[in-house]
């Protein structure tokens, strides 16, 4: 990838950096790694600030449905330094991506309305710029995909996902945030949509449909299609059929 120019109101002067994933595809729990390089231009400059982040684009949670690009993690490097006139400082960045990361892909397709993407930040002279975006794309768990594939089986459809700051309910998480996958019902149910929170741990899986009481599906169940199938249809059916009380 080019190098890109940063804080263009320099002029000339403005640094440029190159943002290089090892591997723009990963999974929840599993870690990305980038080499990041800036360099100077036509003159020295001071670095306040060198960072770069894991951004997750968000929902408001006030019902606006505003979309906004959230910071879930965060590397910071020593600053501040002198970046030479041409001088290139190139550095190693990893993160650990934690279970509940949300995901962009589900079933090696591309989940709509969602976005993960490394930004790096640069503050000189007192002005920032956060204009170098280089995507990811976080792909389901088997698990994850293991129930997608089941609902999807059952004449559910995927639709679009919101990743929410704050808790969901009836959920254990781990984080201040969750993804909200939205799925359209099968016309047997004679409802509009369902909105599904998938919260993955080490051995099992939260199932979290409509806020209802959640349903654990250990792994076990989750590498048996037929059985898990039958677990999801049977949990879905219960709360949700034409004349069910969710309760």
């Amino acid at each position: 990838m080019a190098f890109r120019k940063l804080l263009s109101s320099l002029g000339i002067n403005a640094p440029e950096v190159q943002t290089v994933l090892d591997n723009h595809i990963a999974r929840p729990g599993e870690q990305l790694t980038a080499t990041v390089a800036v360099r100077g231009g036509g003159a020295d400059v001071e670095v306040e600030r060198f960072t770069v982040e894991l951004i997750v684009r968000f929902e408001a949670k006030d019902g606006q449905e505003e979309k906004y690009l959230n910071t879930v993690a965060q590397h910071t490097f020593e600053a501040p330094f002198t970046l030479r006139a041409g001088e290139t400082r190139t550095e190693k960045v990893a993160f650990d991506l934690p279970l509940e990361m949300p995901l962009t892909h589900a079933l090696g397709r591309p989940v709509p309305g969602a976005y993960s993407a490394l930004r790096t930040e640069l503050a000189i002279d007192k002005s920032v710029d956060k204009g170098d975006l280089d995507p990811v794309e976080i792909h389901a768990l088997p698990a994850q995909d293991a129930v997608l594939r089941a609902m999807e089986e059952l004449g559910f459809t995927l639709t679009e996902a919101e990743v929410k700051p704050g808790r969901a309910r009836t959920t254990v998480q781990a984080v201040d945030w969750w993804q909200e996958i939205e799925l359209k019902f099968p016309s047997e149910y004679e409802r509009g949509t369902l909105e599904l929170a998938l919260i993955a741990r080490e051995s099992e899986l939260d199932f979290n449909a409509g806020g209802a009481e959640r349903l654990t599906l250990p792994a076990a169940l989750t590498d048996d299609p037929a059985a898990l199938k039958a677990r999801i249809d049977a949990h879905l059916r219960e709360r949700f059929s034409a004349g069910a009380k969710l309760g």
